[in-house]
């Protein structure tokens, strides 16, 4: 295949010929037979006037291009899609598989040994990551970092669950038009991804459990000159691995690491997305994410990271605390220490040198945990025979086992129409179910299931409600929700069958999940709906690719052609 610009020449019929026009051209951008002559180190580019989180991207690819050079190979910046979560229409989910294929065809088509990819928001890192996988790539993975904590009248505010938080606040008449402006200028006081242990954060914290970042590379502020520094650090390495070849995602991306992660992603209180994201990431390189044993994972593993939306803290909070090596270090035997890293060694190298802070009350311990169980659990029922996931770490405890009267929304738009009529018929012991919100019901699932609380129910002093969905939540975001219900009502799942004033049972304890109707009852339901067909929004380019080809929540919402068969 070759090395260096050798390798993958365009196709003319004639090698030699290949590498002539290639060098010939290369060298109008000044390179010299020297810099042309060395191992190259491809480093994607995800800057976006759109994409505040990856504000600092710029600075990012400096110090991994130095870091590279240092170490004698030759970095090679390249542009690819960028997606920010509140700039991207209808949703960034619709757009990771996009940007993984973005991702993935670049890295095929240009001359590279190993590549470095810079990533934060939401989906990039694990369009990223699954893009990594699927060339199988020496990489090194660079999150941008989370913002630093804002401020408002001597409290720490944190995007987004402060957002969130606030905003419900304002929607019930507790906060006027001018301050919620205020607050507005001050939830997201610099560049980098959400501060609390939303999506971004914890797809940050899997990477780095996984072996495929530096340690520490996860929590280090966005702002700070100490992740400039690991971005050198980053591109030394990968300078390293484009000489050795080695490791390739394949030998990281392991079912001991996808364990550690599903470890991780219980004792940290990540997002709910999370387990979307790792179960593509899983079917990329042919393993599987068993949703049975995730939930016993979050039987036996404690959260142990006090952040918000779980707990009090914040991500800046958890990195001067010692960060994911000194997490890991207290799950101990929770996880498996021998899994490899791109760094070279193992886990154990990395908890071997993890910090102690002396009083730090961030990371605990499994004898004080935040919370006694995993932050999320898999629950199943006549609703949910695929299953569907809930954050029970950021529910109402005296939620978790609910019975209550549906009050159905046929869609986003149906909801937002009228969740806030003062005509609709609606208690704080409802459940609030929302249907077509799902991969292809929306499209692409949007963050729709952190359903507000009615307004005439806010000023009444409700904070929190039993809600149920097939769309996603932010990892921000606090409350008793239902997500993820599988298979989706779009495609004929059993959401669709549910009627305003059916009863439906929540049973966190049990990973129950129904409606109160009886069997034939469904049934005769299921007959009266009307067949599937591609809707409108689909009728072209990659919004039919999307629909045609989109998997369940279960599955990952990947591509169904994206996926080797499972080894």
């Amino acid at each position: 295949m070759g090395k260096g610009l050798r390798k993958g020449l365009t196709s003319y019929g004639d090698a030699g010929f290949s590498l002539f026009l290639r060098k010939a051209f290369i060298k109008a951008m000044g390179y010299s037979d020297d810099a042309l002559g060395r191992p190259i180190v491809g480093i994607t580019n995800t800057y976006s006037d759109y994409n505040p989180c990856h504000g600092n991207v710029p600075a990012l690819i400096e110090a991994a291009k130095r870091g590279v050079m240092l170490s004698g190979a030759m970095p090679m910046v390249f542009p690819t899609i960028s997606i920010h979560e509140s700039f991207a229409h209808p949703t960034s989910m619709f757009l990771r598989n996009l940007m993984a294929m973005d991702t993935e065809e670049m890295i095929r088509a240009q001359p590279m040994d190993a590549v470095i990819v810079i990533g934060g928001c939401d989906k990039t890192l694990p369009a990223q990551i699954m893009a990594a996988a699927s060339v199988d790539l020496p990489t090194v993975v660079i999150p941008v970092g989370p913002m630093v904590v804002g401020h408002h009248k001597g409290e720490v505010l944190g995007a987004c669950t402060d957002c969130r938080r606030l905003w419900s606040a304002h929607r019930a008449g507790e906060i006027d038009d001018e301050e919620i402006e205020t607050v507005n200028g001050r939830l997201a006081p610099s560049v980098g991804t959400c501060m609390v242990m939303g999506t971004a954060s914890t797809m940050a914290c899997v990477a780095e459990a996984m072996g495929l970042a530096l340690p520490m590379s996860a929590t280090i502020p966005a702002p700070h000159a100490e992740r400039i520094r690991l971005a050198e650090a980053s591109g030394r390495r990968a300078a390293e691995m484009a000489v050795s070849g080695a490791p390739r995602p394949s030998a990281l991306m392991t079912p001991a690491a996808f364990r550690n992660a599903q470890v991780v992603l219980q004792a940290i209180g990540g997002s709910t997305n999370g387990l979307v994201h790792l179960t593509a990431m899983a079917n990329r390189v042919g393993a599987r994410i068993d949703l049975q044993a995730f939930d016993q994972v979050g039987r036996e593993v404690p959260v142990l990271v006090d952040l918000k939306p779980s707990g009090d803290h914040y991500m800046e909070h958890f990195h001067h605390a010692g960060g994911m090596p000194r997490l890991l270090r207290e799950l101990g035997d929770l996880v498996d220490l021998d899994a490899p890293t791109v760094g070279g060694g193992t886990l154990r190298d990395v908890v071997a040198g993890a910090e102690a802070v002396p009083g730090q009350t961030v990371i605990r311990t499994p004898s004080d945990p935040i919370k006694p169980t995993g932050a999320m659990a898999v629950l199943t029922g006549n609703l949910a025979p695929r299953g569907a996931l809930i954050k029970h770490a950021a529910a109402s405890p005296r939620l978790l086992q609910h019975t209550g009267r549906a009050v159905v929304f046929d869609s986003i738009p149906d909801m937002a129409a009228r969740i806030d009529d003062p005509d609709l018929e609606v208690e704080a012991d409802d459940v609030l179910v929302l249907r077509n919100a799902g991969p292809k019901g929306a499209p692409g699932m949007p963050e729709a299931g952190y359903l507000p609380i009615p307004k005439k129910l806010g000023r009444q002093g409700v904070k929190d409600m039993v809600r149920l969905s097939d769309a996603r939540m932010s990892g921000t975001a606090f409350g008793t929700i239902v997500l993820h219900v599988t298979p989706e009502s779009a495609v004929g799942g059993p959401l669709a069958l549910v009627r305003t004033g059916d009863r439906i049972r929540l049973d966190v304890p049990a990973r129950v999940i129904e409606v109160l109707v009886d069997d034939a009852e469904l049934a005769r339901r299921a007959r009266a709906l009307p067949p599937a067909s591609r809707p409108d929004w689909a009728a072209r380019g990659y919004a039919r690719l999307f629909h045609d080809s989109v998997t369940q929540a279960d599955e990952g919402c990947d591509f169904d052609f994206m996926m080797p068969e499972r080894r």
